[in-house]
């Protein structure tokens, strides 16, 4: 039968007929489509439901949505699964959908290195793979999947339903396009507060709790929607609101689990259930855990499923997940960028969420749109100063090296709680301008750098200065990073380097003389130290003492100096602590006076300097002899 011309929606249709004939027994579908692929210009596009109902009611609805009918783009290759269990006419509509259709039998991931572009074929290509749903088996399908996200020239998508009436329906799909008036972009989430995008209707996790939801979502005419939320394979929580995968129409499989719905009520409020084979959207994206799942690896029962329900309704394209995954705020944005400049929502989604998980997450039902470039991704990997600075919090706060109750503990901590939101993949994705959150994480070094070089100012014997001692207890000397050098004495000296057993510890850089003993110590990417200086003085003398800085961060660095414990009262440093400003090279340098009183007792003496730079503290220290006063010759 022919659909009656159909109207109103929100973006309202116009008055027209539907490009569907819908037909319920398979010997008139089958002329029916030979009919309709011998045509030049087919009015519509024939429709077999195998007496179902619900597929007729969705045709009907459909005639909303839908305008031109056309042929859809072909694949570059296509694959039918079990081509025998499907009606001849069936068959027939799912052929131009492909150029070159290939056995079932080569259906592995090597085919995808055959298909390679080369000798002339073009850069990319695409596969389709088309048959029914309980064909779709994970050992089959899931080895192609993983190895097609790894090849860029590779676009994969799949036809499929829960029986042949759902197939035909859905492959009748793929060849209407959406109406000229059908414009509207959809995001519905439970899961990422405080998202706005300009030309897309959008409610946040802050907004699906308190908007009628369900009259939106129903009322409107999509060109693309997409729903995220926690869920499984039956259902989307979008606050009170549930995307509900049933199909009561369709046969229950009493051998299969099903959700509480099959023995009770729905466990959310019914009068808040969206009924996912109701919306009206060309394309329906589907983000939440185990949506779309392989027919061997289902938890509940297909009657239940929201992806066979998807396309059951009126989405010609449903973008499924058929695994767990942790989309985000990463992924919302990048779909929005993706469905306003009309390119591939599977492979935009995809490519971001391949930056947090180990495999494809998204899968393409129906032959997708193709007809933008896939979005710049946006950037999620934390600056390197985020995550220094956060090891060395962690080390200082969760482990012995700073007493319980020392003085910077309080601001320690508060900065490691600010770093470590600062490194999530939400954060990193809603603050694109890193700028400010640089500005603001140095700002806050500098001010940690300037108290802990006074406390050393203070009291060198503090805490700090005595962290390698503790960070070398908890460490191993790694000998494959031993080498031989030449103190500042010009005697021979290994440099070394000690890798921690536990985060409470950390990674430093050692320095030992065969004559001078330790001299240098530094954590992995602080800045190293050379004291330049005599070996020594008399009695009452004023030395001049300079100190060179390599491999600093460019910026801002607190450098000092102080004499061994057991003179300090016979002599006085002047300043005792410097502002160094470091060079785009990494490199700086300051003087400091070192004067000797008259009285100092002659002796075998030590200066140490110390720089604190993004709360690591570098020191080097020097010998330095005191002679009797008239002795120097």
């Amino acid at each position: 039968m022919q659909s009656e011309p159909h109207g109103p929606g929100v973006g309202t249709a116009t008055l027209t007929r539907s490009p569907f004939s819908v037909l319920d027994d398979a010997g008139s579908y089958a002329a029916a489509v030979d009919a309709f692929l011998a045509a030049d210009t087919p009015a519509s596009v024939p429709v077999w439901t195998g007496g179902r109902a619900d597929l007729a009611a969705s045709a009907e609805r459909a005639a909303t949505l839908y305008g031109e009918v056309t042929r859809p783009a072909a694949r570059t290759y296509g694959v039918v699964l079990r081509p025998e269990s499907l009606p001849a006419g069936l068959h027939a509509l799912i052929a131009p959908c492909a150029l070159t259709w290939l056995d079932q039998e080569e259906l592995v991931p090597a085919l995808l290195d055959r298909l390679a572009p080369r000798d002339g074929r073009p850069e990319t290509y695409t596969l389709l793979v088309a048959g029914l749903y309980e064909h779709f088996t994970v050992d089959l399908i899931w080895p192609l999947v993983r190895a097609a996200s790894r090849r860029p020239d590779v676009r994969l998508s799949f036809l499929t339903g829960r029986d042949a009436a759902s197939l035909a329906w859905f492959t009748a799909k793929q060849y209407v396009t959406p109406a000229p008036d059908v414009h509207e972009l959809g995001l519905f989430t439970a899961v990422d507060r405080g998202l706005t995008r300009d030309g897309i209707h959008l409610r946040n996790e802050g907004e699906v709790g308190n908007t009628d939801v369900r009259s939106e979502i129903l009322g409107t005419r999509w060109r693309r929607l997409m729903l995220q939320g926690h869920g499984k394979d039956d259902s989307i929580n979008l606050a009170e609101f549930t995307i509900c995968g049933l199909n009561e129409t369709v046969g229950r499989n009493p051998s299969l689990v099903a959700p509480i719905c099959a023995t009770s009520t729905c466990y959310k409020p019914v009068d808040k259930l969206i009924q996912l084979r109701d919306v009206r959207a060309a394309e329906v994206v589907l983000s939440s855990c185990n949506n779309a799942p392989f027919a061997d690896a289902a938890v509940f029962d297909p009657k239940y499923q929201l992806m066979l329900n998807a396309i059951d309704g009126t989405a010609k394209n449903v973008v499924g997940a058929i695994t767990v995954h942790a989309s985000a705020r990463p992924e919302n944005l990048v779909w929005t960028e993706a469905a306003l400049a009309g390119s591939s929502s599977t492979e935009a989604l995809n490519a971001s969420i391949g930056t947090s998980e180990p495999y494809p997450a998204y899968v393409q039902f129906g032959t997708g749109e193709d007809a933008g470039r896939t979005p710049e991704l946006p950037a999620v990997e934390p600056e390197p100063l985020l995550l220094t600075t956060s090891a060395r919090l962690t080390a200082y706060l969760a482990g012995g090296v700073l007493a319980p109750n020392h003085a910077l503990r309080p601001r320690l901590g508060k900065l490691a709680v600010k770093v470590e939101s600062q490194v999530s993949r939400r954060d990193l994705a809603v603050h694109q301008d890193r700028t400010p959150v640089l500005r603001g994480l140095m700002d806050d070094l500098q001010s940690l750098d300037m108290a802990i070089a006074t406390q050393f100012t203070k009291d060198p014997e503090n805490e700090l200065s005595n962290c390698f001692a503790y960070f070398g207890e908890r460490s191993r000397i790694d000998m494959s990073d031993v080498s031989h050098v030449r103190c500042q004495c010009g005697r021979p000296a290994e440099r070394y380097s000690r890798r921690a057993l536990v985060p409470t510890s950390l990674d430093y850089e050692g320095v030992v003389c065969t004559r001078c003993g330790d001299v240098a110590f530094r954590l992995f990417g602080s800045p190293s130290l050379l004291i330049h200086a005599e070996d020594g003085a008399e009695q009452g003398a004023t030395n001049e003492v300079r100190v060179a800085v390599r491999d600093a961060r460019p910026g801002i660095l607190r450098l000092g100096l102080f004499f061994a414990s057991y003179g300090r009262a016979g002599c006085t440093i002047e300043p005792n602590l410097r502002k160094v400003r470091i060079a785009p090279d990494g490199t700086g340098e300051t003087t400091f006076t070192l004067t000797l009183d008259p009285g100092i007792p002659p002796h075998g003496y030590y200066m140490t300097a110390f720089a604190v730079q993004d709360l690591a503290v570098s020191i080097a220290r020097r010998n330095f002899g005191v002679l009797a006063a008239g002795n120097a010759g």
